[in-house]
């Protein structure tokens, strides 16, 4: 009798809900590999035009997307009811928003970054979390490496909650050297020794030609401006070498470069 009890439970119960349990890990198991086929082979191929950082946020929502659905019909055949897996899933993604408010934050300006995109990799840009060249763009931060190479996380919440200047959009970039002449200085003199400089220099581009121009009547000196423009890439060898190479023109013309003085008078 007691043996006839047990087997009617086991085939009533037992072997229904462990029928259940083969089912759902064999859904599990399955569906997860079909979602890692499609989203390493098909889905990259079919993202193969679209911009790197794009695509790979993208492939990754659609991954955890799919493999949520694929959790959720693996319990669903154990018999959990729908609506209490919905219940449990806001209960938890309520505590994780509220343990990872930082990271959402950052995952919300990765979105925002690969959307707009106001900076690609290999950009130089600035801002005010830091400067370089952009090296990697996930979803939670952007890999700066700057001009002495060291490499540089920054959160995309920063950066995309701040002016970004972003130096590789155009060709070509302007450079402003100041160099203080003292007061008398014949200004003609002194402009062409400037301008003579800047067209020896093999960066500097011949449209827009360079200028020198007055910039301020400081206490000491006469602030001039040498502007010219070079290619993006030439700007800090340029800079480098006018900065040297406009004090030694204006010395060999015999303009005096003044350094800061104050005249004192007794009475």
């Amino acid at each position: 009798m007691s043996t006839d009890w047990i087997l009617n439970f086991v085939n009533a119960y037992i072997v229904p809900f462990g029928l259940k349990i083969v089912l759902a890990l064999v859904v599990l198991f399955v569906g997860l590999k079909i979602v890692k086929f499609l989203t390493n082979k098909i889905g990259r191929k079919a993202l193969s035009k679209v911009d790197s950082s794009v695509g790979a946020f993208i492939l990754n929502a659609v991954r955890v997307t799919l493999n949520v659905l694929i959790v959720i019909i693996a319990v669903q055949i154990l018999g959990v009811p729908s609506a209490t897996i919905i219940a449990a899933l806001g209960s938890c993604g309520l505590a994780l928003g509220l343990a990872l408010q930082g990271g959402l934050s950052n995952l919300a300006g990765g979105v925002m970054i690969m959307l707009f995109k106001p900076f690609h990799i290999g950009d130089y840009i600035i801002s005010g979390a830091g400067e370089g060249v952009v090296e990697d763009i996930n979803l939670f931060y952007t890999r700066l490496v700057t001009v002495d190479n060291k490499s540089v996380n920054i959160p995309n919440s920063a950066l995309s909650s701040s002016t970004v200047t972003n130096l590789s959009v155009k060709e070509t970039r302007g450079i402003d050297i100041e160099i203080g002449v003292a007061y008398g200085t014949d200004m003609q003199k002194a402009r062409e020794a400037l301008i003579d400089c800047a067209k020896k220099s093999s960066c500097v581009l011949d449209d827009p030609a360079p200028i020198v121009f007055v910039s301020d009547h400081a206490d000491s000196a006469i602030k001039l401006v040498l502007r010219v423009n070079v290619k993006g890439g030439d700007y800090w060898p340029a800079r480098f070498e006018l900065m040297e190479s406009s004090v030694e023109a204006l010395e060999k013309a015999n303009v005096k470069i003044p350094f800061p003085q104050v005249d004192v008078h007794m009475h």
